[in-house]
């Protein structure tokens, strides 16, 4: 959470797993880092029982703000089990992850839960700002559904259109071929500069990368903006990669010329 122009909630929060890169070679750290994590929810569950039991849990499927720190689909696949026997809800936030950023409709998709989100909340790319819930959560109290709380019709006749093109464009299979390519060409910069570029990482078309600190990671976004490539900085030290659902390969390979010229430049 940015932390502006909003009071921080007096909620609890449990870590989300910071993985090591490559994961092939950092398997046992990373599996013992998840159940840390796992193991601090249910802690938070249990001494919450005390005082304010929990009512739900929140999760990002890409922690984007704080890093785009990943976790593995067992990860999730247990915090949900955690999550469903201490009778709360399971929110997943796809503001940032959903309408196929990461190769699925919605990144929870990659995950094959047992038992699916009670709740999904969506943004940005869907024209506007709601959730979707399982069966059995419709609110049917009187007055909870009434015009102050309509989205907007013209909003929802956009991504009507949209969700056409994407479909009619291919725009999944794009994503997945284009965000393959980057990923890949990641990787390989941060074999010919590792002393710049480390933790490659991403799903479908959400990538990024981390420099050593974070007056290293400015300079260099501010180069790559100055030189015609927009990325943003996410967490302390990560460059984060949101490339356009049109994004074809062919735009993936200009922005990786781009950035192996201005590595050159360090």
């Amino acid at each position: 959470m940015q932390k502006l122009d909003i009071p921080t909630f007096d909620w609890p929060k449990a870590d989300f797993p910071e993985l090591k890169y490559p994961l092939h070679e950092h398997q046992r750290e990373n599996e013992a880092e998840e159940t840390r994590c796992l193991a601090m929810a249910e802690e938070i569950f249990h001494e919450q029982k005390k005082q304010k039991p929990i009512a739900a849990v929140i999760i990002e499927p890409i922690l984007a703000e704080g890093g785009d720190c990943h976790a593995s689909p067992d990860f999730f696949n247990k915090l949900r089990n955690i999550v469903a026997k201490n009778d709360a809800y399971f929110i997943v936030d796809e503001v940032q992850t959903g309408v196929i950023s990461t190769g699925t409709f919605w990144a929870h998709e990659s995950w094959n839960l047992d038992q699916p989100p009670d709740y999904v909340t969506f943004a940005k790319k869907m024209q506007i700002g709601g959730f979707y819930y399982n069966d059995g959560y419709t609110p049917y109290e009187k007055n909870r559904i009434q015009s102050t709380w309509n989205g907007d019709p013209a909003k929802l006749l956009m991504i009507k259109e949209i969700l056409k093109v994407i479909e009619n464009e291919h725009l999944v299979e794009n994503v997945r071929d284009a965000g393959q390519v980057l990923l890949n060409g990641l990787k390989q910069l941060q074999e010919k500069f590792p002393q710049y570029i480390s933790a490659a990482r991403g799903q479908g078309g959400f990538c990024a990368i981390d420099l050593p600190d974070t007056t290293a990671r400015d300079s260099f976004v501010n180069q790559l903006r100055s030189s015609g490539l927009v990325t943003g900085g996410s967490g302390f030290t990560s460059v984060r990669f949101r490339p356009s659902l049109i994004c074809t390969k062919h735009h993936v390979q200009i922005a990786l010329e781009i950035m192996e010229s201005q590595l050159k430049k360090l």
